[in-house]
């Protein structure tokens, strides 16, 4: 008599089906011997349907849990989402409203340095403006003098030619 192959019952370790690892059920030959063939290959394929039953079983009962989980992660997500929300409005608040005090601050401190920026400006004209005219008034009065040294010589030159020419004339 040959003895057949022994069955392969398949059992899942990991909650993926297709990560399944086969194990398989060694049946003595007295089980055979004692059952027969049809009957051992039967009980091999029952214990494949309980298998697939539990694993069936598992897979909800995994995915009941999970659906809880994502539920109660869901919830904590908006709660912890509302109270963060609540603290970093206050701090938006409370950032706004120190912006309008510091600007409140720099607007009359720049107001002031304007204000004093311009009066310096006012006093370094007037002061330029006197310079200048007191620069000027000497400046002229040194061209008036150089008109004059420059200008009376060459006419006194002028002059002598010219009565020197009508002297020249009158004599033949």
């Amino acid at each position: 008599m040959i003895r057949p192959e022994p069955p392969i019952f398949m059992f899942v370790t990991v909650p993926n089906p297709r990560a399944r690892m086969p194990v398989t059920i060694k049946l003595s030959r007295e089980f055979y011997e004692k059952l027969g063939e049809d009957l051992a290959n039967e009980l091999v394929d029952w214990f494949n349907k309980v298998d697939a039953t539990y694993r069936g079983d598992l897979r909800e009962v995994n995915e009941l849990n999970f659906a809880r989980f994502d539920a109660k992660l869901e919830q904590r997500l908006v709660e912890l989402d509302a109270k963060w929300g609540s603290k970093w409005s206050a701090l938006d608040a409370k950032l706004e409203q120190r912006l309008v005090e510091l600007d409140a601050r720099w607007g009359s401190r720049w107001s002031a340095l304007d204000a004093k920026l311009e009066q310096q400006l006012a006093k370094l004209k007037a002061e330029i403006q006197t310079q200048l005219a007191q620069g000027l008034a000497g400046v002229e009065t040194r061209l008036v003098s150089w008109l004059f040294k420059f200008w009376v010589p060459t006419a006194v030159g002028i002059v002598a030619t010219g009565i020197g020419v009508v002297a020249i004339l009158f004599r033949q």
